[in-house]
């Protein structure tokens, strides 16, 4: 059984449903802390002006060590958010081919009231994986009796799940005890990802962005296309 684990990102990149999609058991690691500034809450799309971000605002001032399954949306502060976002997607994509397959999910997410990230984040990433035809089964850490930290938390996790594999991101092999998983029964894989270079709406071609403009775009042969088959691809690894 292969596993893989990552964190519950916001509108997550190519790379990350490339990592996803050869996995058996994809396990949400939302347990751990909430990273500031980085992909949990926000990603880019791009647009005629250069990419831009849509953020989910949360509430973090003196709230710096929570996991990211306590982090909630700031609705309060910023009570326009789900708008603006689904105004953006809409200005954006509207001439994109394949938007309006898609374009009712979007409208009713960002219609609905959410409290949380982490509930946001998984309804995202759910529909993408069904829509992208990726078959894979799902957990929370946070279900999990996990408590070690950064590459024994990857070991635990896997162990406690009976993984034959575990695939990681290929920033792995910067922490990873090789030997751990060796002498735990438990091959270890790394993730080589050569970003496809595919036609968006605007040039030039801007790599890393969500991968809802990848699918806007193309629709059924969205997947092909994180494969790399029937697109040129980046000739260096993403991390």
């Amino acid at each position: 059984m292969v596993v893989t684990i990552h964190q519950p990102e916001h509108l997550p990149w190519l790379g990350f449903f490339d990592k996803v999609r050869q996995a058996d058991l994809f396990v949400m690691l939302d347990h751990v802390q909430y990273r500031r500034r980085y992909y949990q809450n926000r990603n880019r799309i791009p647009t005629s002006q250069g990419p831009i971000w849509l953020t989910v605002p949360v509430l973090v001032k003196g709230r710096y060590e929570q996991p990211i399954n306590q982090v909630r949306i700031d609705n309060e502060g910023h009570p326009r958010w789900r708008q603006k976002c689904w105004a953006s997607i809409e200005h954006h994509y509207r001439r994109a081919l394949y938007f309006s397959d898609h374009a009712e999910f979007f409208e009713a997410l960002y219609k609905k009231e959410w409290n949380f990230l982490v509930d946001l984040n998984e309804e995202i990433i759910c529909y993408l994986l069904a829509v992208l035809g990726v078959k894979v089964s799902i957990c929370k850490s946070s279900s999990l009796n996990v408590v070690a930290d950064k590459g024994d938390l990857m070991f635990e996790v896997c162990q406690q799940l009976g993984a034959t594999t575990y695939l990681s991101g290929i920033s792995g092999k910067d922490y990873l005890d090789r030997k751990k998983f060796s002498e735990g029964g438990i091959r270890l894989k790394f993730q080589e990802f050569h970003h496809p270079i595919y036609r968006q709406l605007h040039e030039p071609f801007v790599p890393c962005m969500s991968a809802v403009d990848l699918l806007f775009n193309y629709g059924p042969a969205s997947l092909d296309s994180i494969k790399g088959i029937g697109v040129e691809t980046m000739d260096h690894v993403f991390q």
